[in-house]
């Protein structure tokens, strides 16, 4: 994005805000004239002592001058600072909002962790760029020109040999700061590189440990930090570089204004008072410069920040996931559901679905069976709208899915995943994701549905005890026993469940077979599964290969007509014995694209 762009954006963040940053303004202005009067001030206490005249009233009078100058300033910094947190508070609830709410295709496509050091690291970066560089900006460029134009008023000849020094420093800082701004930009995605490194690492860690990986994960995290240190060490000496210029420029104006100055005073063209004032306005512009120069760092700091930002309020989002209108927490009819057509493919890749169409009878369950990778999560996937279909059509009860509410459409739906995730937080809190309304009556039943009952009691707190990040004290069967209750509580008309047994046991996928099967709930079934126990009595059986419907029908019909589904049948049998007999249960094996 262009410059103005990204100013276009800091200022839209700034706007809510105008008011306070107008009061900070004036504070920052009172502040600089109080400043800048002080020279003046003590230009006539000297002058006064030279005349033999009173000198309480000067004297009072800069005092005056030092006071205000310094409440003022303490006003200004405390307003600026209190407006830059609410400002990086604003900017985190609208970030967090937009990344909860992307589209699958952008999550997909980019690293958690670098999305996450956009709504943490990055946005610090705003605080400044929004509050006190603009502030520092306008007072520092007021507070220079307005003890320029005084030095200029007490002495044109001792001004015009500043004038050249300033001008150095203009032409560093018109040269440095972009390059802070490249740097800072460089550095900000560095360090989004070292979060989705330690998102890797940490999200897998079992995996690492077994492997052997931990060197292998920190020299994968060193890189990226170093990445970034790189690029943070270019923007110090680039903000070293402007600090030493500034510094130097001014004791070299000192020197200078002392010694033609002092050749001034000498020759008795020029007062003592006058030139002391004129030092004085030399020391001053110290402070304006520094405010200016600071600032500038920090809009370039900004507005490399805001380029990460902007690119996140240019991602795809899920406009309509939040309902129309209130809903009550009642059971949703069963709903009939049809492919008709379905093409699908993700991006950069061939498609997945080819002219997919079958149909799920209202109140029935119908089962998906095939090789691993031949789309059976993907159509779950747009059932739920997660994407939409690049051809053909999905219909909910006869209306075209696409053009009904993903919330209205999501309402209907209880989902139990291949990887039945679970949050980090109580087992309550995690039942309750999806059914925030629900009551312990409702909490009972599902657990007891699902065959709960059991970790309920175990468990030292009960329903409030902690499950630990992503459910890491919990089984895999636990873990998927609690993502089908969390489905249950929902009360949902269409129940997809993806794998939904994987990691049961046989006796409990008995016990919950009444549910799994949507007889003991009352709604529409979907389920993807390799177990022929799961999908041998389902009123439907599709199978899918190679994202297109091969054959179906009924356990007893595919048998005799499809040779896959036999080969299906026929693996499971084997596994069957071979658990009967004391061996290792397993499921159908994948079979190669």
């Amino acid at each position: 994005m262009s410059i103005g762009g990204l100013m276009g954006l800091l200022l839209a963040r700034a706007r809510p805000h105008a008011l306070l940053l107008t009061v900070g303004l004036l504070l920052a202005l009172a502040g600089s004239v109080a400043g800048l009067a002080q020279p003046l001030g003590a230009r006539a206490v000297i002058d006064t002592l030279g005349g033999n005249g009173a000198l309480l009233q000067p004297v009072l009078v800069l005092c005056g001058l030092v006071v205000v100058s310094a409440i003022c300033n303490g006003a200004n910094s405390y307003l600026l600072g209190r407006t830059g947190e609410r400002v990086v508070f604003d900017v985190r609830r609208r970030l967090a909002g937009r990344l909860v709410r992307l589209r699958t295709a952008e999550l997909d496509a980019r690293s958690p962790g670098d999305l996450i050091s956009r709504a943490t690291s990055d946005t610090t970066w705003i605080r400044q760029a929004t509050t006190t560089a603009p502030v520092g900006i306008v007072n520092g460029t007021v507070g220079l020109l307005g003890a320029l134009i005084l030095m200029a008023v007490l002495d044109v000849r001792l001004f015009a040999v500043t004038s050249g020094v300033l001008v150095a420093i203009g032409l560093v800082v018109g040269y440095a700061v972009p390059r802070i701004r490249a740097a800072t930009q460089t550095a900000q995605s560095s360090v989004g590189i070292v979060g989705s490194a330690l998102d890797r690492a940490l999200g897998a860690i079992r995996t690492v440990k077994a492997a052997g990986a931990e060197s292998r994960e920190q020299a994968t995290v060193e890189d990226a930090a170093e990445r970034a240190y790189r690029a943070g060490l270019t923007g110090v000496r680039w903000t070293a570089l402007l600090a030493v210029v500034a510094e130097l420029s001014l004791q070299v104006s000192f020197l200078a204004v002392l010694g033609v100055g002092g050749g001034f005073v000498a020759a008795g063209s020029l007062p003592v008072s006058t030139l002391v004032a004129f030092l004085l306005y030399l020391f001053y512009i110290a402070g304006p410069l520094t405010e200016l120069v600071t600032a500038l760092t920090a809009l370039q700091q900004g507005l490399g920040a805001a380029n990460r930002l902007t690119e996140v309020e240019e991602m795809a989002v899920e406009e309509d996931t939040e309902p129309g209108h209130a809903v009550a927490a009642v059971r949703t009819p069963p709903p009939a559901l049809r492919f008709e057509g379905v093409r699908f493919g993700y991006p950069g890749r061939e498609d997945v679905l080819h002219d997919v169409t079958f149909e799920v009878p209202a109140g029935k369950r119908v089962a998906l069976v095939g090789p691993s990778g031949s789309g059976k999560t993907t159509l779950l996937s747009l059932v739920l709208r997660f994407h939409d279909p690049l051809a053909g059509t999905i219909r909910l009860d006869s209306t075209d899915l696409t053009t009904i509410r993903r919330a209205d459409v999501r309402r209907r739906i209880g989902y139990v995943e291949q990887d039945a995730a679970v949050v980090e937080g109580t087992l309550r809190e995690n039942l309750l994701y999806a059914a925030a309304g629900a009551d312990d009556a409702e909490l009972r039943r599902a657990a007891q549905q699902s065959c709960l009952d059991e970790l309920v009691d175990r468990l030292p707190d009960g329903l409030d005890s902690a499950v630990g990040a992503r459910g890491i004290t919990l089984s895999g069967g636990e873990r998927q026993r609690i993502a089908i209750a969390r489905a249950l509580l929902r009360r949902p008309g269409l129940l997809l469940l993806d794998e939904a047994t994987a990691h049961l046991d046989a006796r409990t996928e008995d016990a919950m077979s009444a549910v799994l099967t949507g007889r003991d709930i009352g709604c529409t079934v979907l389920v993807v599964a390799h177990r022929l126990a799961t999908v041998r009595d389902a009123d439907l059986i599709v199978v899918v290969d190679r994202g297109r419907v091969r054959a179906r029908g009924t356990h007893a019909e595919l048998l005799a007509t499809d040779p896959l589904y036999r080969e299906f049948t026929a693996t499971q049998l084997a596994a069957e014995n071979s658990t009967a007999n004391g061996g290792a249960p397993v499921t159908v094996s994948d079979r190669n694209q």
